[in-house]
């Protein structure tokens, strides 16, 4: 008698393993936002229904929870960039991002106290988040340049730079509609003028 391969029960366990990690990042996002960093570990495993121990088992400390939070937000963003790139035209590709980084901005402004809590500071866990940031708008900016839509001379990392400015240089709440705006300024300025043929 041939016995059945075991495998479809090992893919079907990993596929769980994967589903409650990002369930336990989700929560767990929402919960430190909400109440800070002593959030109660055993709550966030109960709202996203699994286990502590299977809780421990991804994240052994409070630590780990927070530092794959905020770097799971980044992935998230990093993926967009790469989403819209093949699925927009490039303008509408990289307004679409710029808008998405602005709601990432609002977000690392309300855990930032949680960040500070990490042992070693939010500075170490900002670190290489940069890089994936940068990475992200240099593709879309190198592509609608490419295309003929975006001017040889734009930089990339200025745009990130307008958008982070207007995050840290005002008190106002209405900093994230300026910020909205400032996106499609920044797009208008950029773009390629043909009757100029300026490019």
């Amino acid at each position: 008698m041939v016995k059945k391969s075991a495998q479809p029960v090992v893919r079907k366990a990993r596929t769980d393993a994967v589903r409650n990690r990002e369930r336990i990042l989700e929560v767990a996002r929402e919960a430190f936002t909400r109440s800070g960093a002593s959030t109660s570990l055993d709550d966030i495993a109960r709202q996203a229904g699994v286990g502590a121990g299977t809780l421990y088992r991804h994240f052994p400390t409070r630590d780990a929870l927070i530092e794959a939070v905020y770097r799971n937000e980044v992935e998230k963003l990093a993926a967009a960039a790469k989403r819209y790139g093949e699925t927009m035209g490039p303008l509408e590709a990289l307004r679409a991002w710029m808008l998405l980084f602005i709601d990432h901005i609002a977000a690392k402004h309300i855990i930032v106290p949680v960040l500070n809590s990490v042992a070693g500071g939010a500075s170490r866990i900002y670190e290489g988040s940069r890089d994936r940031m940068r990475e992200a708008v240099e593709g879309l900016v190198r592509r609608a340049v490419q295309k003929g839509e975006l001017r040889k001379d734009v930089d990339p990392h200025d745009l990130l730079r307008a958008l982070v400015g207007v995050a840290h240089l005002t008190f106002d709440p209405e900093w994230k509609a300026s910020a909205r705006r400032l996106v499609d300024i920044l797009i208008a300025g950029s773009r390629v003028d043909l009757r100029r043929g300026r490019g």
